[in-house]
């Protein structure tokens, strides 16, 4: 790995310092890094770690309408807070936090910024281009996941003026620097603007392994999602394109009716986040817990979750059963074997150390929907009725293409309802919730659509958040406040 000394990062993430682990390359002081990193590849090599090294899946899932309450199961802050809709009172050094990853974000942030920093200063910037593309687009990226985490989600109708997060184009130079929060507006168009930047120079044949960067496909699919947000509905189909221009979908989704079927738990686990999975386009290591808890947490999938995301399955003419594989950890405690934990001694011979998950930031399956959203919204519906049965042909069980197809009776029959447009982006969501599951994806939509969330607790309160409600938002952390950050009203 390559090292960086002393990056003086402010109180946005000061408190991580104390985790080291991965991120050895905090230890050290910049001046030197310039006789240190004075190659393109070294560059490369730092920005491996210019990913949020923290996890969004345990909180974004158990906000989400995905989880139950089981009444017994493993305690833990954010899986028990973020049902709650409560602040989750858990520190940046505990894995899996709200805190952790607002933490780990700005900490991706700051090796981007360095790394553009020192591209800024070479003599043959030209022969850096590449770099500098991956850079942007990591910088964007962890400022996009933040902004759509701890303030009012962006609403593409409204004025978005509410407070946004710090932007960082800058590496720091005091240990604690005061920042303004400005807009949500204002940190969008930041986002677009290293987007729009980054995109265009990127080059694949930079990386030894592309899926741990930014490659083609990826960053593409991360415009897709962006667009996807501002309800720019032509730019999405646009870059959706570009990330497969022979549009070969079909052949890169996840083989769940096929290959997948015959593995065992164990092999899917060992399977599903490795770089040779073509559907896997950016893969990051998160320090988790949610491997090791993911059947066990208390509030997760239950039997009854299960029957009513799987019911989406009916929305296929003939008689379709989805393929996707449910186990089971005790009573009520169900899985699909996906995200499994790897865990990391501090050394060779010892017995302690921290766990692992090797998250998919983006997915085949997740452009491909985004293309199936936006061309329901650009009226293009053939094109959207293709997706869907190229979808459904790798996720259903037996799969016949004479008979198991989406169509419009099949959507108007299931729904209720003869408006095609709304049906197919109903279509989407739903494929979009089972295929998902336990990864963390589903509070995007229900943000992007502002729908009610309702948890029941085991005693039968229930707790609902309507669109609007301060609760969806997390909470700043409170070491923030040394930048002067206000925290959100709750």
């Amino acid at each position: 790995m390559v090292t960086i000394k002393k990056l003086k990062t402010v109180a946005l993430i000061l408190p991580l310092l104390a985790l080291a682990g991965c991120e050895d390359f905090l230890s050290k002081e910049p001046d030197s890094t310039r006789a240190t990193i004075n190659t393109p590849k070294q560059v490369s090599q730092l920005l491996t770690t210019a990913y949020p090294q923290g996890s969004y899946v345990v909180f974004g899932e158990t906000m989400s309408d995905n989880v139950g309450d089981k009444g017994v199961g493993q305690d833990d802050k954010t899986n028990r807070g973020s049902f709650l809709f409560e602040v989750v009172e858990a520190t940046v050094d505990v894995q899996d936090s709200p805190d952790n990853y607002w933490a780990e974000c700005y900490r991706a942030v700051s090796v981007a910024n360095e790394a553009l920093d020192i591209i800024s200063k070479v003599a043959d910037p030209e022969n850096y281009s590449a770099q500098k593309g991956e850079a942007l687009l990591a910088r964007a990226y962890a400022h996009f996941m933040l902004v759509n985490y701890y303030c009012k989600f962006f609403d593409a109708q409204q004025a978005n003026d509410s407070p946004g997060i710090p932007y960082v184009t800058v590496p720091e130079d005091v240990v604690i620097k005061q920042y303004e929060r400005g807009t949500v507006a204002g940190v969008y168009q930041m986002i677009e603007k290293d987007l729009l930047e980054g995109l265009p120079l990127i080059s694949d044949g930079t990386y030894t392994v592309p899926k741990y960067h930014f490659n083609l496909a990826a960053a593409n699919a991360f415009a897709s999602r962006f667009y996807l947000v501002k309800k720019d509905y032509q730019k999405v189909v646009q870059y959706a394109n570009a990330a497969f221009p022979s549009n070969n979908f079909g052949e890169n989704l996840r083989p769940w009716n096929t290959t997948y079927a015959s593995m065992s738990p164990a092999e899917l686990f060992n399977t599903y986040s490795r770089a040779t999975q073509n559907a896997n386009l950016l893969l990051a290591e998160t320090g988790s817990n949610f491997g090791r808890y993911v059947a066990n947490y208390r509030y997760g999938l239950t039997y009854t979750k299960w029957q009513e995301i799987s019911q989406s399955e009916q929305i296929i003419a003939g008689n379709a059963s989805w393929v996707f594989p449910l186990y089971y950890r005790g009573d009520n405690n169900y899985f699909i074997p996906k995200l499994t934990e790897y865990f990391v001694r501090e050394s060779v011979n010892a017995e302690i150390g921290l766990p692992y998950v090797m998250l998919p930031l983006f997915t085949v399956e997740e452009v491909l929907f985004n293309r199936i959203e936006a061309n329901a919204y650009l009226n293009n519906t053939a094109a959207c009725l293709t997706d869907l049965n190229t979808y459904i042909s790798k996720r259903v069980a037996n799969y016949n293409a004479a008979t198991h197809k989406v169509t419009a009776g099949s959507m108007s029959s299931y729904y209720g309802s003869s408006n095609l447009r709304n049906n197919i982006v109903n279509t989407v969501l739903d494929f979009k919730r089972i295929e998902f599951l336990q990864e963390g994806m589903r509070w995007f939509d229900l943000q992007r659509y502002n729908a009610p969330v309702s948890h029941t607790t085991k005693a039968g309160s229930v707790i609902t958040v309507p669109a609007g409600d301060n609760r969806r938002v997390l909470q700043i952390p409170q070491t923030a406040a040394l930048s002067g950050i206000a925290q959100n009203p709750r």
